[in-house]
């Protein structure tokens, strides 16, 4: 069976805001999750920084659960060159953290991916080409967080030709394994683009699967929970990985939060 992340989100972003991350690790434990997805957009700036991320990160240890890092910010910026200072940013949260995975957005990447300088600054981090959960050389007590990068709702950092360029040219550059993908079901919708379609084309990179249905047509769009004969969700779930963990990103029903995580939490195992 898959391991199983809850996304922060699925508890809903005002409880998290109100309550703080941690006030939902037992909630995740009880539900059956192997782990929890910290979010960044959800966070004051004191609770983001290093020490606050470590206190974090050990009470998510001492709940069995190990971690993802979430950032909104893009690994490239809106002039299409590489974010060394977004990136260095999130690998040091996530260090902090004790992540598994740290999660960027793909963001205005157009041609160069800049491949020698995005595999010089994750040298110099110490985590190029690190398997998730990997014990850095450079320190033997700080996991070496895998840098994944996702796919989001807006046509920038949501377009299928933009991540088919990105793998293509690491491929080219013999460094296919430098960074991985946190492929979201849903989020392809967003952006006008087929889900199947892209998880054909891009299973060989996927490392993290964000699971969600979607309700309505245009900006009005939402995520909602997957019915259990979803067809395009278990469709996508077939064409990718099954050895990877699948994250819940999906609101749980407020009037029985566990119940409505523990059932998911299952399904999403067994899907």
């Amino acid at each position: 069976m898959a391991e199983v992340a809850i996304v922060a989100s699925a508890f809903g972003a005002g409880a998290i805001r109100r309550d703080g991350h941690a006030a939902w690790f037992g909630a995740t434990r009880e539900a059956g999750a192997r782990a929890f997805e910290v979010r960044r957009e959800l966070m004051a700036d004191a609770d983001a920084r290093p020490e606050a991320l470590r206190a974090l990160g050990t009470a998510l240890a001492r709940e069995g659960l190990w971690p993802v890092w979430s950032t909104p910010d893009t690994l490239y910026g809106e002039d299409g060159t590489l974010d060394e200072a977004a990136l260095r940013d999130a690998v040091a949260c996530g260090r902090a953290l004790g992540a598994r995975f740290v999660k960027l957005q793909l963001g205005a990447l157009a041609g160069d991916a800049q491949v020698a300088r995005l595999a010089a600054v994750l040298d110099a981090l110490d985590v190029a080409g690190a398997q998730a959960g990997e014990t850095s050389q450079a320190s033997q007590t700080s996991p070496a967080p895998r840098v994944v990068v996702e796919n989001g709702q807006r046509e920038q950092g949501g377009s299928l030709a933009q991540f088919v360029g990105l793998f293509h040219a690491l491929r080219a550059a013999g460094q296919d394994k430098l960074i991985g993908m946190t492929f979201d079901i849903g989020n392809w919708q967003w952006a006008g683009e087929a889900p199947l379609t892209a998880a054909a084309a891009l299973a060989p990179y996927v490392e993290y699967i964000h699971c969600k249905a979607v309700e309505g047509t245009g900006a009005r769009r939402f995520a909602c929970a997957p019915a259990a004969d979803d067809a395009l969700c278990r469709a996508a779930l077939a064409c990718l990985p099954a050895n990877v963990p699948r994250g819940i990103e999906f609101p749980f029903d407020t009037a029985c939060v566990n119940e409505d995580a523990a059932r998911y939490v299952a399904w999403l195992e067994a899907a």
